[in-house]
């Protein structure tokens, strides 16, 4: 708690903090509120439905070559307060093209929206590299997880709130207003010119697309030169595979086995138990990072959560269902926050943009993936509790990988490390 109270004082970091906090909220309420606002007006065409979470992230396979490199090569300051700038003015658009009901248009600038706000979180990344001790890492870590977890828990009811009590339009104006603050706090940011600008000054004149290959080429080179991070990021691949089936298994667990005659409204307590156990486990893992080592800490977490997922697929009840994926949830904050933790110590601040640009598309590819394969043999071919086995094994086996692979490679790290931080 104490490291907790000190990093609030370092002022950009305050700033970016709520910067993100506020970002995020708009994000999640716009989002929410427009799929119900879908699902209301054309409830017998839910395909609509689908078109929009397609929007916010097919832009992600379109642009994962440029996040990164503009993170390292521009003013990374200008990239997070344009990003919410533009994000605010398309969310302007957004809000005239449902007044005129035009389909293809709405879509058209959701898919814009996301496009850019995914340049965000690569230039917001390295600002907090830059600005921080190695010390405060794993707490800045802690505190971004605990707030997602509140997102978990209370981001929809807030949503859902919000679109019931002021409507379509209501939930966008507070999606303008959250990007308009987020675009404020980052602009009055006072960020010393080496973390702005890690390479050195660069115009757009600078960014074609011999320069844009050659620097998403070397950030890919970086990767697989550092046995540490090629390691860690190894892991994500599969994080994906995690990500991609938890999206489903549990209202699946929930419709098909469980509560087939409730399961709407036992999937919001399962949000609540998820939630609520991320945020607990958010708060322990904060403080554990200070005891030990990262590496002990990831194994750990992700020993607790695939085995409490395989365990969930033979609860008899709905209700011990729910205390295991509590149990489970637990884990999980161990492997994020002390991933977050780590991963900005051992990447060089110049690189940190073009590395952050490869984890996401690795993780979304092998998502889309499995999502594709639990399409096709989901209930045919494989059974509920099998996609539970899946998961949980997933995570039981990036563990022995870790367990076998990190100790060795920390060691070679920690001169590396010592060399860099100097």
């Amino acid at each position: 708690m104490k490291k907790m109270i000190e990093i609030f004082k370092n002022p950009i970091f305050l700033k970016l903090f709520f910067a993100n906090f506020t970002s995020h909220m708009g994000s999640v309420i716009g989002l929410t509120a427009f799929m119900f606002y879908l699902l209301d007006r054309f409830s017998e065409q839910p395909v609509y439905a689908s078109i929009t979470e397609m929007m916010y992230s097919l832009p992600t396979l379109l642009v994962f070559f440029l996040v990164g490199v503009f993170a390292d090569r521009l003013d990374r300051q200008k990239i997070a307060y344009h990003c919410d700038t533009i994000s605010s003015i398309l969310t302007l658009l957004l809000f005239g093209a449902i007044f005129i009901g035009w389909l293809p248009l709405i879509f058209t600038v959701l898919f814009l929206r996301s496009g850019v706000q995914k340049f965000f979180f690569p230039a917001e990344q390295g600002i907090l590299q830059g600005v921080l001790s190695k010390d405060d890492y794993s707490t800045a870590a802690g505190l971004n997880q605990m707030v997602m977890s509140l997102f978990m828990l209370l981001g929809n009811a807030v949503a859902i709130f919000v679109y019931w009590t002021a409507g379509i339009y209501g939930a966008l104006a507070v999606d303008f207003v959250t990007f308009v603050i987020s675009a404020i706090l980052i602009r009055k940011c006072v960020i010393p010119e080496e973390v702005r600008l890690p390479n050195g000054k660069h115009s757009w004149k600078d960014l074609n697309i011999q320069s844009v290959a050659k620097d998403f080429t070397a950030g890919m080179k970086y990767i697989l030169n550092h046995k540490l991070l090629l390691s860690l990021i190894g892991g994500f691949v599969v994080f994906g595979i995690v990500n991609g089936g938890f999206s489903v298994i549990p209202i699946f667990i929930l419709k098909y086995k469980l509560a087939p005659d409730s399961y709407e409204e036992y999937s919001i307590l399962l949000g609540v138990a998820f939630g609520a156990g991320v945020l607990i486990g958010s708060i322990f893992s904060s403080m554990l990072t200070q005891k030990f080592k990262f590496h002990v800490l990831i194994v750990a977490g992700l020993v607790i959560s695939g085995t409490f997922i395989i365990a969930a697929s033979f609860a008899p009840t709905t209700w011990l269902f729910l205390m295991i994926i509590f149990i489970a949830a637990l884990g999980l904050p161990l492997v994020n926050i002390a991933i977050g933790g780590w991963m900005p110590s051992i990447i060089d601040p110049k690189m940190m943009g073009r590395v952050q640009g490869w984890i996401n598309p690795l993780m979304m590819l092998s998502q889309s993936i499995t999502l594709g394969v639990i399409a096709m043999t989901f209930p045919s071919v494989i059974t509920v509790e099998m996609l539970y086995w899946l998961v949980g094994g997933c995570l039981l086996i990036v563990a022995v990988f870790y367990t076998i692979i990190l100790p060795k490679y920390v060691k070679e790290e920690e001169p590396h490390s010592a060399v860099l931080n100097s």
